[in-house]
């Protein structure tokens, strides 16, 4: 069954008047080579989220970080560090730093501490945005097919029109990275490209 266009996937959320740009877990553990993470080439996601956050600052939208992180013996990771041990890593305790941040926030913009991949699960995110009265959610970071697509998808639960940048994620593979975006636009969000995203943001 399709609808009114000819297709059952595929509309468009669109941009309303007040974006943020959410950055999902860019952290140590993703972008250094030796992180227990590690993407290939993480690079131009990171430059490309950088540009994101600076045209957000300059217009005064919100810019929320999120990292995940887990009490001293993982006593709050549930479930998720069985499945994902490698998550051990963002323990308190964990030797290594592997959960700080690879870009820094400005003081007064959030850090959202997570312990599953949704920034909006068991946090605080939605009620931020809220009062703060943002309907578009600009999602960047990693990975793609986990935490960012999460974000994205439970952004559209919450009210929010998810805008997840192409080229300011990242994943294990191009493949990965490109099925989950097509999935993505598909169904949960509207997947935008750099420049795009660019111009809705800046002043």
């Amino acid at each position: 069954m399709t609808g009114p266009h000819g297709s059952a996937f595929s509309g468009r959320v669109g941009w309303g008047e007040r974006p943020a740009v959410v950055v999902v877990d860019l952290v140590r553990a993703y972008t250094e080579a030796n992180g227990p993470f590690a993407l290939p080439g993480p690079g131009p996601a990171v430059a490309a989220t950088e540009q994101l956050v600076d045209a957000a600052r300059a217009a005064g939208h919100p810019v929320v970080w999120t990292v995940v992180r887990y009490s001293p013996g993982l006593a709050d990771g549930g479930l998720f560090v069985h499945k994902v041990p490698a998550l051990a890593a963002f323990a308190e305790d964990a030797e290594g730093g592997w959960g700080e941040l690879t870009l820094k926030p400005t003081p007064g913009e959030p850090v959202v501490v997570k312990q599953y991949a949704s920034a909006f699960f068991g946090t605080s995110l939605a009620a931020t945005l809220h009062a703060g009265g943002v309907d578009t959610v600009v999602v960047t970071g990693v990975s793609t097919s986990g935490c960012v697509r999460a974000t994205a998808t439970d952004a559209l639960n919450h009210g929010f029109r998810p805008q997840v940048v192409r080229q300011a994620c990242a994943d294990r593979s191009a493949e990965l990275h490109d099925n989950n975006l097509a999935d993505l636009d598909a169904k949960y969000a509207d997947v935008v490209d750099l420049p795009e995203a660019l111009s809705r943001l800046r002043p």
